[in-house]
């Protein structure tokens, strides 16, 4: 069963992107697709209520430092890549991705637990690690069944969809934070309950309502003894024309990412807004990533990802610039949350269509695993490097020495890509 979407266009199908005969099926979004999308919803709701509080819970409550900050954000942002690849790994040899997405999605829920308790640095390093590891054992088999279920022409508007719904949990997580600060100064242990209790609603629709998909390949290689055994893991797997430069070019520019929460504590600083107001910085990111995912995916789709994946990175320069020239105003504020939600927009969807499709079916799993291992140590990296940056330099200048480099590098991966473009186009 299919859910379909009319493009208004008159009841006319997509134009054709390739040949003068050549005619696209109308886009179908499967219901897999849209309850996967509530899964992560209430998944998101969970982590991002946390996750707007705790650069504040961190650098004011507790009062550490913003190397401390950076370190535990480093972590928050690399700590999934020790178990990504292997996550993918097992979703393909299995053949039994939604099992392996449990195990992820439920140690998340486990993790929210420790929250209620933790007081320190360490005990928050821990807890941020454990919950991070679960999100790496989810994404790829998690997106390895949208891969699964989508239609190959609408690979981005597909993840477009998914990342829209799985945004209005990211959106809707912070505004409760928001909620409860309000109500109950420095109530941070409430957030972290009203946290749990959403993780609980999503493991729990993942279980009982999402199907496991299984192609007869898998089926038939998870009958094998030999489907378990590591030594069957090669890199060659995944040396397809252009992938190996999308993983490279991908790492290299999130090398140079800027965390959400260096860019609102910058907004903060400028600012000079109440606690309670810091929630909806994420809200209005969330939000904007809301509003472009189906959009941006769509024109990813017709006009070519990979110019999209890059124009997303110029989005997220011109973001950290206005963070940090001396503009105040809600005008500068919201402008810098727009851009930082279509980064995400035009990246996360995109990047995961871009390596579906580059991709052999039975390594996708794997490929999308690693992909989000470069990105997510990249990021680790990024994330604990301007920490210090920020520590020995002050914020102004911070921003404006990465800002630099990240010119360069959409620069130098927009030259690597050029190759790539032509076997990714749609």
């Amino acid at each position: 069963m299919y859910i379909s979407i009319s493009d208004r266009k008159g009841g006319r199908q997509d134009q054709p992107t390739t040949g003068p005969a050549a005619v696209r099926p109308a886009f179908r979004l499967s219901p897999v697709i849209i309850w996967l999308g509530l899964v992560s919803m209430m998944t998101d709701i969970s982590s991002e209520s946390v996750a707007a509080v705790l650069p504040l819970y961190i650098t004011g409550y507790l009062g550490l430092t913003t190397i401390a900050f950076g370190v535990i954000d480093g972590i928050n942002q690399g700590a999934s890549a020790i178990v990504r690849i292997g996550a993918g790994w097992v979703s393909d040899r299995t053949g039994h991705p939604k099992y392996v997405a449990v195990a992820g999605y439920g140690l998340s829920m486990l993790a929210r637990i420790g929250f209620l308790a933790a007081g320190g640095f360490w005990a928050i390093a821990g807890i941020v690690t454990g919950d991070r590891i679960g999100k790496g054992i989810r994404t790829a088999p998690r997106d390895a069944l949208i891969s699964a279920e989508a239609q190959p022409e609408y690979l981005a508007r597909s993840f477009g969809v998914h990342r829209m719904l799985d945004n209005i949990g990211a959106a809707a997580g912070p505004l409760i934070a928001f909620l409860v600060l309000t109500l109950i100064p420095n109530g941070f242990s409430t957030v972290f309950g009203v946290s749990l209790a959403f993780a609980v609603i999503g493991v729990a629709v993942l279980l009982l309502v999402v199907p496991d998909r299984i192609s007869p390949a898998r089926r038939e290689r998870s009958t094998s003894r030999r489907a378990f055994r590591w030594s069957q893991f090669r890199w060659s797997r995944l040396t397809e024309p252009g992938l190996g430069r999308l993983m490279f070019t991908a790492g290299l520019l999130g090398a140079l990412t800027i965390g959400d929460g260096f860019i609102y504590l910058l907004l903060r600083d400028r600012e000079s807004f109440g606690i309670q107001w810091f929630p909806l910085l994420f809200v209005g990111t969330n939000a904007a990533f809301l509003m472009f995912a189906v959009p941006v995916g769509r024109m990813a789709d017709r006009w070519g990802r990979i110019p999209v994946f890059l124009a997303g990175h110029v989005s997220l320069l011109a973001c950290c610039l206005l963070a940090g020239l001396p503009f105040t105003g809600t005008v500068a504020t919201a402008g810098c949350l727009l851009l930082l939600g279509l980064f995400y927009a035009a990246t996360d969807g995109v990047l995961a269509a871009l390596v579906s499709q580059l991709a052999r079916p039975e390594n996708l799993g794997t490929a999308l695993g690693t992909a989000q291992t470069v990105v997510a140590v990249s990021r680790m990296a990024a994330a604990s490097g301007f920490g210090v940056l920020w520590y020995a330099t002050g914020p102004g200048t911070a921003v404006a020495i990465v800002s630099g480099l990240l010119a360069a590098a959409v620069a130098v991966a927009a030259t690597l890509l050029r190759r790539t473009a032509l076997v990714a186009a749609p």
